[in-house]
């Protein structure tokens, strides 16, 4: 899995109907700092994430395990938002400071 935060939605009218019902984000790759690696991809959310937020994300076959992208075409699936990332011993993210 990988860390990125999320930092827009995408709107697509017209999709494969096998992306109907999905919704998709506008999401940057965190590097182990949570620095933005500047790599953005689309993601579908499988669990109620928002602009602004840190989580995980997993890609390729992986993204599709999920009850709700099993079986679709899909390449980024977010599986967790983020509370806290500790790094040795350091807390360098917690999402109720960092709201």
């Amino acid at each position: 899995m990988l860390l990125g935060k999320v930092v827009g939605t995408v709107v697509a009218s017209r999709k494969e109907p096998e992306l109907e019902g999905l919704r998709m984000l506008f999401v940057r790759e965190l590097d182990a700092t949570l620095r933005e690696t500047g790599k953005a991809i689309v993601a579908v959310d499988a669990v109620g994430a928002g602009v602004g937020e840190v989580v995980m994300f997993a890609a390729g076959s992986s993204a599709r395990q999920t009850a709700v992208t099993r079986d679709r075409p899909v390449d980024h699936t977010i599986m967790a938002i983020v509370d806290i990332v500790e790094v040795e011993g350091t807390t360098i993210y917690n999402k109720e400071n960092d709201a």
